[in-house]
């Protein structure tokens, strides 16, 4: 039996063998016990990191990598849950693996994503009085808008008055200076 048949038989679903370590869709009302099956009747004892990804509209994508260490090699897992963005909470995977504290504590602060029976969600990266969720799609990132984009030029061209001239250019996801920023009142 493969790695890919016992994560099916596991899960009563087919994981997706794309690039990369087979990728597990779960749903977000089974996320803890789906890591509790990958750890338990896989053998997936290695957690490795927790994140989240902004699908926008679509919500938020939490995703767990963990691994079988085996002799010789390591079996790799991603499982994956779709939460809503108007709501975004899961579970508290804690208990599965002592090690997604860290990444849960992360994830909140970077996303804005509750951990449900995490308990201990504080500040860890991020200033004190930091406002906001830097890793959402929709945070608009003000040094970009305060200071001008290094991309702003292709290659050839400088600073002199022989360049020709190019209308200068935003970086993606930063508003207009005159819709946001001090000059806009």
């Amino acid at each position: 039996m493969t790695w890919l048949d016992e994560v099916g038989q596991a899960y009563d679903a087919r994981p997706d063998p794309g690039f990369g370590p087979p990728t597990l869709d779960v749903d977000a009302i089974a996320w803890r016990d789906s890591l509790q099956a990958a750890r338990d009747q896989l053998g997936c004892s290695f957690f490795d990191y927790l994140t989240a990804v902004d699908e926008l509209d679509e919500g938020f994508s939490i995703v767990a990598h963990v691994a079988r260490p085996r002799v010789g090699r390591v079996d790799s897992l991603l499982l994956r849950a779709r939460i809503p963005a108007a709501a975004p909470a899961i579970a508290c995977c804690c208990e599965v693996y002592a090690g997604a504290g860290w990444h849960e504590r992360e994830t909140h602060e970077m996303f804005g994503i509750d951990f449900d029976g995490h308990g201990d969600l504080d500040t860890l990266l991020l200033p004190d009085g930091f406002e906001g969720h830097p890793l959402r799609k929709d945070f608009v990132l003000a040094s970009r808008v305060a200071k001008p984009w290094p991309g702003a030029k292709d290659p050839g061209e400088s600073d002199s008055d022989a360049a020709p001239s190019r209308r200068r250019t935003r970086p993606p996801g930063v508003p207009d200076p005159d819709e946001w920023g001090p000059s806009a009142t």
